[in-house]
């Protein structure tokens, strides 16, 4: 799966809705429902990683698949344990592909893949997590 169909297919959570209108109850008011299901929102994409358009031409161009093997919920948790020791730029090994990421901005800034990693130097980092 490209990185911008995971985007897309992420973003679509907007679609959140209260309410039972197949049993006759009414949904919440249309603004209550909004609120909640823009708060929610909001939760959801504070606690998932966001990509840069650098970050994503890379995934595209190296055809690395965040979503195989459980990827982008191993890169969160990365972030989370970064977060956790005051990292503020860390570098996220995840198998074979490594991930430099803001923690602070919580946004993946570039990838590279297992193919690519060797000979490379990986600066600005204060970080290291391995998951």
């Amino acid at each position: 799966m490209l990185i911008s169909e995971y985007l897309a297919q992420r973003n679509a959570i907007g679609s959140i809705t209260t309410g039972n209108t197949a049993a006759g109850i009414k949904p919440a008011e249309s603004n209550e429902k909004s609120s909640f299901a823009e708060a929610l929102d909001n939760e959801i994409r504070k606690r998932q990683v966001d990509f840069s358009a650098h970050a994503i031409r890379r995934l595209e161009s190296r055809q690395i698949d965040v979503v195989e093997n459980d990827k982008m919920e191993r890169l969160n948790r990365g972030v989370e344990i970064a977060a956790e020791k005051g990292s503020e730029e860390s570098l996220i090994l995840v198998d074979s592909t490594a991930f430099v990421v803001s923690v602070k901005n919580n946004k993946v800034i570039t990838t590279v893949s297992a193919d690519d990693l060797k000979g490379n130097i990986f600066t600005n980092i204060d970080s290291t997590v391995i998951i």
